[in-house]
């Protein structure tokens, strides 16, 4: 038998931190954008052991800040690419706002650690979350171009084929298939 499951990463790893933290008494505070704060500075013991515990989720400490930083401009992207409302910043103001560095400093650090700019990963993230939307929700086009800030659907539309080589019509067209697939299959 095989079940479809829906879950939030995000949610799911805050759980998973919380249950770990705990586990080993650590007091803690979990942000959103990938940042722990520990209220008490930990043991060669303590850290290796928790870094261990985590690891088994595919969860990893990171100890280089500017990188840690990157991985923080990647999940404040998400966080703001999920949000059921769109956004009335752009992703330069938002991300300064959220990180408290100027855009320029961030989109260096992004460009030099990952080979690309903060607006390509926006791109690719928010036809990913269109995907999602499409996939998951009754959503239009209309409306999920408006949800991820998209000045037109023509404009999603265009960013979608550039990245995946299909129209989000297309795509659409593959997702009823499979559906109608899997309900022949039942």
């Amino acid at each position: 038998m095989k079940i479809n499951v829906k879950f939030d990463l995000d949610i799911t790893c805050k759980k998973v931190l919380e249950e770990q933290l705990n586990k080993l008494d650590i007091p803690h505070t979990i942000y959103s954008s990938g940042e722990v704060e520990l209220k008490r500075m930990l043991s060669e013991e303590e850290l290796e052991e928790l870094s261990g515990n985590l690891s088994t989720y595919g969860i990893q400490i990171l100890n280089d800040q500017k990188i840690a930083l990157v991985q923080r401009i990647k999940n404040t992207i998400n966080e703001m690419l999920e949000a059921d409302t769109p956004q009335a910043h752009t992703v330069s103001i938002y991300l300064s706002e959220k990180l408290n560095y100027s855009y320029t400093y961030l989109s260096n650090l992004f460009s030099e650690a990952t080979y690309t700019s903060i607006e390509n990963f926006v791109i690719l993230r928010k036809v990913d979350h269109a995907k999602e939307l499409m996939a998951n929700t009754d959503l239009t086009l209309t409306e999920i171009a408006y949800r991820l800030n998209y000045s037109s659907v023509a404009h999603l539309s265009s960013q979608f084929k550039k990245t995946t080589g299909l129209t989000p019509t297309k795509f659409q067209r593959i997702l009823e298939k499979r559906r109608g697939k899997r309900i022949e299959t039942i």
